[in-house]
């Protein structure tokens, strides 16, 4: 198809550089920084997900969470949600965090040469509702992408032993997580597969919470307010006295 603009569209939204979708301010590269210093951090949490598990926990604001895969590769299914309203627009790491948390640390593994790019953000958690819609099988340390027909793949995790990444929570969250059960996806399907063995590649996730113990940190941090958004785009609807007869609508 060929496309009726006569230059390459511009991106749809397009963060101010004071943004924190950036997550590059010098808050959060202080917040990064605590990671390297033992004595700049409180552990407040701590636990491992079994292979083909899941768990929930509360990440308050203020605090880092920090998601590894300690014995290696292991994609995770993780979602967010305001922890005092489970209701709002939130977030999904299969990962969108927004203005309920910053990604700050994690290794950038690039592009591999098919495309695909790590901690998905264009596909569904596995769901068995989308999988009956698609009529197939459907993340963190996940490689998805799209390919040259514009469908969507994925690829075998790239990370290694104990790798991480960290996001800070901007608001208090409620988090769940569950490991894979395609494991490392090396081996995904779950039709018969000669010489495939899906659960072998199938390894734990590693959670912990920490606090700053440096309140100097977030001296110029300010906690989000929520938007109240109460709908229709800021639009006013004429009262029913001043529609013309025979028009309907809300």
């Amino acid at each position: 198809m060929t496309s009726r603009s006569p230059q390459q569209p511009p991106p749809a939204y397009i963060a101010p550089p004071s943004s924190t979708v950036h997550a590059s301010s010098p808050v959060y590269r202080k917040v990064a920084a605590s990671a390297s210093e033992e004595s700049a951090r409180r552990l407040e949490n701590r636990f491992t997900i079994a292979p083909c598990s899941g768990q929930a926990w509360v990440v308050r604001a203020g605090q880092v969470c920090r998601i590894s895969t300690p014995e290696g590769p292991q994609v995770g299914d993780l979602n967010i949600w305001n922890a005092h309203n489970p209701r709002e627009p939130g977030g999904q790491l299969d990962t969108v965090l927004d203005t309920q948390g910053n990604i700050i640390q994690g290794k950038g593994f690039g592009t591999t040469q098919w495309g695909g790019r790590v901690h998905d953000l264009l596909g569904t958690r596995c769901d068995p509702y989308v999988n009956l819609l698609m009529g197939g099988k459907r993340l963190t340390f996940i490689v998805t992408g799209l390919d040259e027909q514009g469908k969507y793949f994925m690829e075998a995790s790239p990370a290694r032993p104990e790798e991480y990444f960290e996001f800070f929570a901007e608001i208090d969250v409620l988090c769940a997580l569950s490991a894979c059960p395609g494991g490392d996806l090396s081996q995904w399907g779950w039709e018969g597969k000669e010489g495939g063995d899906m659960a072998a590649t199938c390894r734990p996730l590693g959670v912990e919470v920490y606090s700053l113990a440096d309140s100097e940190i977030l001296k110029d941090w300010k906690q989000p307010e929520s938007p109240n958004y109460t709908g229709m785009h800021g639009l006013k609807m004429p009262t029913r006295d001043d529609r013309r007869k025979g028009h309907v609508g809300v």
